[in-house]
C-alpha cells in the first residue's frame, strides 16, 4: 500500500478548501448506487488548480455515504462521513458518525471530528447533505448529480 504523504501547510490547505470551485462541464453525473462510487473533476475559477468531488456509497446500508473533496489528485481536503462506525484519532479519541474530516497539518485527513450540524441539519437527506457539502467546499458552479429512485 502506497501512503501519499503531503507537506503542504494548513494555511495553504485552508486556501485551497475556501478558494472556489466550479464543475468542469455540464454532465449529469449519477448518485452512486450501494457499493458504487464518482469521481466529479473541478477547477478552480483561474483554471491553475484540480480538484475533485467524491461520492462513494456504503453496500449494505443506503445511508453509508462518503463525500469527500481531494486537490492535486490525492490531497484530501475535507471528508464528511455519514452512516459509518467510530473513528479512533491520533490521540486516541474517538469520534462516531457522521463525523468531518479537515486536512490538518502534519496529519493529512487523519483527525475527524463531529459534523456540524448547524451546517448539515438534516444527514438523512443524502442530496441535501450532499449540497451543503459543496457548499462548504465552496464549489459554486455545481455538477448536475441526479439519483435513481433508490436513494
Amino acid at each position: 500500500m502506497v501512503m501519499i504523504q503531503s507537506n503542504i501547510t494548513q494555511a495553504e490547505a485552508d486556501e485551497l478548501i475556501a478558494m472556489e470551485k466550479w464543475s468542469v462541464d455540464s454532465q449529469v453525473w449519477p448518485f452512486p448506487t450501494a457499493g458504487s462510487s464518482v469521481n466529479i473533476p473541478l477547477t478552480s475559477t483561474d483554471g491553475r488548480e484540480d480538484f475533485s468531488l467524491d461520492i462513494y456509497r456504503g453496500r449494505i446500508s443506503l445511508m453509508k455515504c462518503t463525500y469527500q473533496n481531494r486537490a492535486r489528485h490525492a490531497l484530501i481536503l475535507v471528508r464528511v462521513d455519514l452512516d459509518g462506525g467510530m473513528h479512533s484519532n491520533p490521540d486516541g479519541k474517538t469520534v462516531p458518525c457522521p463525523h468531518m474530516h479537515r486536512y490538518r497539518e502534519g496529519y493529512g485527513d487523519k483527525w475527524a471530528e463531529p459534523l456540524p450540524m448547524e451546517i448539515f441539519p438534516n444527514v438523512s437527506d443524502l442530496f441535501q447533505t450532499l449540497d451543503e457539502f459543496m457548499g462548504y467546499c465552496n464549489v459554486t458552479r455545481r455538477p448536475l448529480v441526479q439519483g435513481g429512485l433508490a436513494i
